[in-house]
């Protein structure tokens, strides 16, 4: 995927931003909507100030299976105080009009389906969105999507978890756009006392199928981990303790961690050696 598709990839190149100053990027992830449509886009900001080179906007979901007990309770909250789809647009634009970090959506395919792929693709682009990154789609069933994300220039960021096969883990880096979205253990997002090993073989073995971007999500929450997860990947994805933060302190509060788990990024010279060489 490293040819002419990747030039227009706003996720990539905020990815080689922070790569040519030697460090990993970081990705904050938040939910759009808590807890207000105008909170999130605040929170957005301040996290793409205070160190955040990519923002993910989660779209809030009835049935969120992937995620914890702390972003649940978010997007419930954002459900019941009666978020609706098309308002993750006014987030991404809101943040997007203010910042320089690429902003991406992390939805369940349902809500995508509902609007209509082409409609959800073109709105996206229209608020200067990067793409979309869809934990419950797997690149055999993305046809529709394939065509709208060529259509609009948006990226494609699919997960590949430690139990994806080769065969898995070659599609998915082949269809992705932007990234890889590399899930470092099995089960629900939230914040951990220790990054699983795994992360490092999902990364070495994307990496091994032609990756040149990875970036790790789930259980990372402080700038000690940050810093783990960074001596290999590309970019490392943050999300229940921010969202933990912005419930507990609000705006301020998500500045001030983002910042704090940006110092963990620069790698230590001598690290950078290629994963799995």
């Amino acid at each position: 995927m490293a040819g002419h598709a990747e030039t227009a990839s706003k996720a990539a190149a905020a990815i080689d931003r922070a790569r040519s100053q030697g460090r990993a990027a970081l990705i904050a992830y938040l939910p759009a909507g808590y807890p207000s449509v105008e909170d999130s886009i605040a929170a957005g900001i301040a996290a793409a100030r205070n160190g955040a080179d990519l923002i993910e906007i989660g779209i809030p979901y009835s049935d969120p299976v992937m995620d914890g007990q702390v972003i649940q309770a978010a997007t419930t909250e954002a459900l019941a105080k009666g978020f609706h789809v098309s308002q993750v647009f006014d987030v991404v634009a809101g943040i997007t009009s203010q910042t320089d970090a690429a902003v991406l959506v992390m939805t369940y395919w349902n809500p995508v389906v509902r609007m209509g792929v082409d409609e959800f693709s073109r709105r996206l682009a229209g608020a200067g969105g990067a793409g979309l990154i869809t934990p419950d789609l797997i690149p055999d069933e993305a046809g529709e999507w394939m065509e709208a994300s060529e259509k609009y220039g948006l990226d494609r960021v699919f997960l590949v978890a430690p139990s994806s096969t080769p065969e898995r883990m070659q599609r998915t880096v082949d269809a992705s756009r932007g990234f890889v979205y590399a899930v470092s253990i099995m089960g629900v997002t939230g914040a951990r006392s220790s990054v699983s090993s795994a992360a490092k073989d999902v990364v070495s073995a994307a990496h091994g199928a032609g990756a040149e971007r990875v970036c790790v999500g789930l259980g990372v929450s402080n700038a000690g981990q940050v810093r783990e997860i960074a001596a290999y990947a590309e970019g490392v994805i943050v999300g229940t303790a921010l969202v933990k933060a912005l419930g507990d302190g609000g705006v301020d509060a998500v500045a001030s961690l983002t910042k704090d788990l940006s110092t963990g990024l620069t790698r230590e010279t001598g690290s950078t050696q290629e994963a799995g060489a």
